[in-house]
């Protein structure tokens, strides 16, 4: 009989503390950790996105961290098909532990994914900055004039998600709803899951974060964001919106005085936190809360 796997799966705001448990738990069971956050996923800014350390690394077998260049866009339809591969060569009798702060990776993995047609780059940028100037309105306008059972879908217009509905119906046709109304199949459908949302008290992450930025900013975020913009990247790609990468840059630049600069990434990153606790309470509601406060940040 062939023995089931097992999953645990660990969401969470950022600066929750979900890397320390998920490493925890992979030096005692021996198993995978396997990076479920869409930021960590690129390299040059270790420290800026909060992957784990070189020393924590060594400390259990992590996958998919670091792994794609900055000057790349790399959505979650390629993230879901690199776990597909880092999966299958994963000894079946080893837990892999699914750890982020990225729900729609989440989704994928338990609910599965829409198979969207690959919409090129060039299309997805000439969306992005046809609605950079408009407001929430004027967005959710757009999107009904063009896509209205998408539009309908949508709690809030950002402006990520209405660029990927519109360039999908602009490049086939067809609304994105469409492609999402297809049955899907979760990665792990067949697999034994714990499942967890990391939740502190909101003043306990509040202060988790101020201390965690202030730390980045003294070692070495100044130095990655200098490397980031050597490369002199377009301002679109995801790697560019990270938080951190403007107030640093705006800092460099003599825009912003040091404080500054770490008060607007501090609030920044609590702006960041309240949507991914949103978006946990409407489509995690029922995965089991935890509460971690005194934990090492993550």
């Amino acid at each position: 009989m062939t023995r089931q796997r097992s999953a645990v799966l660990i969401a969470g705001p950022t600066a929750s503390g979900k890397s320390s448990m998920a490493l925890a738990r992979a030096r005692a069971s021996g198993g995978v950790i396997v990076n479920t956050d869409a930021m960590q996923v690129y390299d040059t800014l270790r420290i800026v996105t909060a992957r784990p350390s070189i020393e924590e690394e060594a400390l259990a077998e992590h996958r998919l961290y670091g792994t794609v260049p900055a000057s790349q866009r790399f959505s979650t339809g390629q993230w879901l098909e690199a776990v597909r591969k880092i999966v299958a060569e994963i000894d079946p009798s080893r837990e892999v532990i699914f750890v982020g702060g990225t729900g729609l990776y989440f989704e994928a993995l338990t609910n599965g994914f829409a198979d969207v047609p690959e919409i090129s780059q060039e299309l997805t940028l000439q969306v992005q900055r046809e609605i950079e100037d408009l407001d929430e309105t004027d967005r959710m306008a757009l999107l009904l004039q063009e896509d209205p059972e998408t539009a309908r879908r949508l709690k809030v217009a950002d402006p990520q998600r209405v660029t990927r509905a519109l360039a999908v119906k602009r490049a086939t046709g067809k609304p994105l709803s469409a492609f999402q109304d297809n049955p899907q199949s979760g990665l792990l459908n067949d697999w034994s899951i714990e499942r967890f949302v990391l939740s502190p008290d909101r003043d306990v992450l509040r202060a988790r974060i101020a201390l965690r930025f202030e730390a980045m900013f003294a070692s070495g975020a100044v130095d990655e964001v200098e490397a980031l913009r050597a490369q002199n990247l377009d301002p679109s790609l995801p790697v560019m919106k990270a938080i951190g990468v403007r107030e640093i840059g705006d800092w460099l630049d003599g825009v912003e005085t040091r404080d500054e600069a770490i008060t607007l990434a501090i609030i920044a990153t609590h702006q960041y936190a309240k949507r991914q606790r949103t978006w946990f309470r409407n489509r995690m509601g029922d995965w089991p809360r935890l509460g971690l406060e005194g934990s090492a940040l993550s």
